[in-house]
């Protein structure tokens, strides 16, 4: 037998007996093949071998044989010694599955900042935001001051326009403090630094309010 054939059987022994538990040739060659480097031939022969001379222990099921590592070699163990191990085994197989919980929660939370807006990102949309609604502001001062002259039919239109640019003015300044409030769930300081750092001018810097409808 080759030196790398002696190094299989040495190695197939030490697997068995850290295993501990029963495997067929195939099983060996399957899990081996790497780290040994042996052919499926050359593991059926070792396990052969290692039954023949007493290293470990061979049984057969109709036409498959089955080899474990021998038992005299290892130290009794006790009842209370095996409840141990139970409650261990037990004990393992909660924190692998709280674990696994915990996995999972962490993997749905970094799903759901991945699909997020970043924080640079939500500085450009308030931004455009807050030109959007000068620019309403803007147009709402002209409209208002040139009412003597424009008919009844324009100034009716008129109304209805600024009617739906103070919705919009509601619902983007609600939107904005939506943002800013996301934002600051993870600012460490203040909304009124976050504001000046950010160079974003509230209505009420300016002492605007949105108009009734």
């Amino acid at each position: 037998m080759s030196k790398k054939d002696n190094s299989g059987v040495t190695q197939i022994l030490a697997y068995l007996n850290e295993k501990n538990r029963p495997y067929s040739a195939q099983d060996v060659f399957t899990n081996l093949q790497k780290q040994c480097g042996l052919g499926k031939t050359a593991v059926v022969k070792a396990m052969e071998q290692l039954a023949q001379e007493g290293k470990i222990r061979e049984k057969v099921y109709g036409k498959q044989k089955i080899y474990f590592a021998d038992q005299s070699q290892f130290a009794d163990v006790s009842d209370a010694e095996l409840k141990t191990m139970d409650r261990r085994i037990a004990d393992l197989n909660a924190e692998v599955q709280s674990t696994s919980q915990s996995c999972r929660q962490l993997d749905t939370e970094l799903k759901e900042l991945n699909s997020s807006l970043t924080t640079a990102d939500m500085k450009i949309q308030i931004q455009e935001l807050e030109a959007e609604c000068s620019s309403y502001k803007e147009r709402l001062s002209k409209i208002t001051s040139a009412t003597n002259h424009v008919t009844p039919e324009e100034r009716e239109k008129v109304y209805k326009e600024r009617e739906t640019y103070v919705k919009e003015w509601r619902k983007r300044k609600r939107l904005v403090s939506d943002m800013i409030g996301s934002i600051l769930e993870g600012y460490p300081k203040s909304k009124k630094q976050f504001l000046e750092e950010a160079g974003i001018e509230t209505d009420e810097d300016h002492k605007v309010t949105i108009p009734n409808i």
